[in-house]
This record gives C-alpha cells, structure tokens and sequence, in this order.
C-alpha cells in the first residue's frame, strides 16, 4: 500500500516529467468518491484526485473524455487533464488547477449564453458512444432514436432496480413509474438531443479568473435538455436571472419547469443509491404528483 501522498508526488512524477517534487500538498473539499488536492510545483498548479482503481475501473479515463467533449463542443472553459497514474491501489488524476474569479450577474449571463450554445450541439440519437458515471455509479449511454426511450431504460429503471434490490423502494415505487412512462412525452417536448455536462450542480461550475465560466467533473451524454435545467433547480446555487438569461438563447416550452422536475427523478434515484432513505420521499412526492 503506498501512501496518497507518495502516489501523488509518484504520478507527478510520471505524468509531468519537466515537474520536480511538489513543494505543497493540499488537501481539498472532495467528495465521498475521491480524495482531492491542489499541488504547488515548479512550474504550475496543480488539481489532483485520487481514489481506488480497483473499486472505480475506468472512472478517470471516462471523465477525461467527457472533459474532452465539453471542451470541444462548447465555448466553456474547462480544465486540461495531463493524465492518470496508477500507484499501487491509487489511480490518480493529474489536472490544470483553475484560479477563481469573481461572480457577478454578468458572468451568470455569459454562463446562461454558453449552455443554450452548448445545448444545441446535437447527433442523430440520444446517448454516447461510451459509458461512464454519475458519481460514482455506472451511467448507461446505449444511443437511442427517442428520449423517452432512452430516459426509461437507460436512466430510470437501472437506478428504481438498485434502489429496490438495496431495499430503499418497493413494488409500489415500481407501479407508481410504469403509470409515469405511459405519460413521459407529455413532460418532454420533442427536441434533438442536446449535449449534456450531465452533472449540472452548483457545485460542478465555477467562474474563473477573468470572469469566465467553467465545467468541470461532468457525466456528459447526448440528451434533453431538462435534464441539466433540471439538476440546476434540484439543489439550487443558480440565480432566477440565469435561467432567463438562457431562455433569450434558447427559448423553452411554457410547462418547462414541471419537465424538468419530472427529469430530476433520475438525480434523485442517485441520491437514493449514493445516500439512502432520505431522498425516498422526494422521489415519490414527484411521482404521485405527476401520475
């Protein structure tokens, strides 16, 4: 077992060859999923995370493509990954770190400008050619010719199977959606798929220096849109002003808001997984009241 420490100044080593040893190593607000640092090296500052290869196959790789996406498909900006090691049980993520810049309505509004854009960046069907993860459970992508289609079997019915094979819902939850998919297209108007950052909490946005907006840590898919209006609503931390700011860009169906709370039940069942119990009750005060 080697220490995170040892793996980070290992990985640097490895992925940054012109770096010597890092002369800081600071430990970061992560999640439940990776341990995360900013480093001080030689020539650069330095974003690292690191969690166990073994439990999470795959799960860097998978972000760097989605990293790679965003950052060709959008006018956002987002950070550069140098490359991953593996250290012994540690896989590390070797990132640019990004400075933090100052909020003020007139970076929301570039924000909302660069997401109606990035929303309409589209392919022939829902999905991606990839997997990946949300968090750190498995994100199908299976490429399908309707939303709801793929909303159904590649969104909601593998998180409602976990949550009930984990004892968080039941036989009634089960009914309660197959009555919802017989309305879904009800709540979704017909669109091409958009390209999604997937993950869309406050948490996974930040303005930089110079007052640019930036995405990182993405679960990217080709999808409807709701589903990133959606996640930005379900926890807050977006402005009212954002959202219209988004809709001069990109306009929205009247009844976009109850769309995009029927979208969240997906979010939410990765909360019930991730978390447990105390999400349950959000998901079924949104079914009973959509059915």
């Amino acid at each position: 077992m080697i220490t995170t420490e040892a793996s980070i100044v290992n990985a640097i080593r490895e992925v940054r060859h012109q770096e010597a040893d890092p002369a800081s190593i600071t430990p970061m607000g992560g999640g439940s999923i990776n341990a995360c640092f900013q480093v001080s090296a030689t020539t650069s500052e330095l974003f690292v995370k690191v969690n166990h290869a073994e439990r999470y196959p795959f799960m860097f790789e998978r972000e760097i493509a989605g990293l790679d996406l965003l950052r060709a498909e959008s006018s956002f900006l987002v950070p550069k990954a140098y490359g991953i090691s593996y250290q012994g049980d540690h896989a590390v993520l070797v990132m640019e770190c990004l400075e933090k810049g100052i909020s003020s309505e007139t970076t929301d509004q570039r924000f909302a400008a660069a997401l109606a854009a990035m929303h309409r960046q589209t392919q022939s069907q829902f999905g991606l050619e990839d997997d990946n993860f949300i968090g750190s459970l498995p994100q199908w992508n299976d490429p399908m010719e309707r939303w709801t289609d793929f909303f159904i079997s590649q969104r909601l019915d593998p998180m409602l199977e976990k949550a009930v094979d984990a004892g968080w819902m039941d036989k009634n939850d089960i009914s309660l959606f197959e009555r919802l998919y017989g309305s879904l297209e009800e709540h979704f108007p017909e669109e091409p798929p958009a390209l999604l950052h997937g993950d869309l909490w406050a948490g996974n946005y930040m303005v930089v220096k110079g007052g640019l907006p930036a995405l990182f840590d993405p679960a990217v898919y080709y999808g409807h849109r709701y589903m990133d209006l959606g996640m930005m609503q379900l926890f807050g931390g977006f402005q009212p002003h954002v959202f219209d700011g988004y809709r001069t860009h990109y306009p929205l169906d009247p009844n976009w808001r109850e769309g995009t709370e029927v979208a969240n039940l997906y979010p939410l069942l990765v909360h019930v997984n991730l978390f447990g119990s105390s999400y349950v009750q959000q998901v079924r005060s949104t079914l009973l009241r959509f059915t």
